[in-house]
């Protein structure tokens, strides 16, 4: 576009003149577009904001606008809360079977037959093995109780 500017021609015409702009009477509530909700001011001294963010209509998160910074604080999924918890309580059973399995303790004998006339064979088996000395249990010191030991 090409301007010709000639000091000879008509005189210019005046602006118009500007309007005062119109009061505004209440502002209009934000209407989240996107995955990012409405700034929300937070009472207190120190000015903050809150500004939420959603995925497929959950909270995910929200920024916090507080003192000059700006961060980031996520919300726990239920779902994926629910399903460490059953996670851990599977891991802590399965542990529990595992230990309990492995404290099991053999029988002290082997096989026990019947050998002829009715009386039991133990034969190539182990004796069992001796009990530890336990200590005396406290009723019995209190009793002064002594232990039944057959003479020979």
């Amino acid at each position: 576009m090409t301007a010709i500017f000639n000091p000879t021609g008509p005189a210019p015409l005046a602006p118009p003149p500007r309007r005062a702009p119109e009061p505004a009477a209440t502002p209009a509530p934000v209407v989240p577009v996107g995955p990012v909700g409405p700034v929300l001011e937070l009472p207190g001294t120190p000015a903050a904001a809150l500004v939420p963010v959603t995925r497929d209509g959950r909270a995910v998160g929200a920024f916090v606008l507080a003192g000059g910074r700006v961060r980031y604080r996520s919300v726990p999924d239920p779902d994926q809360v629910l399903a460490a918890a059953a996670g851990a309580v599977a891991v802590a059973l399965l542990a529990t079977a595992v230990a309990v399995v492995g404290r099991r303790r053999p029988p002290a004998i082997g096989a026990v037959t019947m050998g002829p006339g009715g009386w039991v064979s133990l034969r190539g088996t182990r004796a069992p093995a001796l009990r530890p000395a336990t200590p005396r249990p406290w009723w019995a010191r209190v009793l002064r109780a002594r232990r039944l030991v057959a003479e020979r």
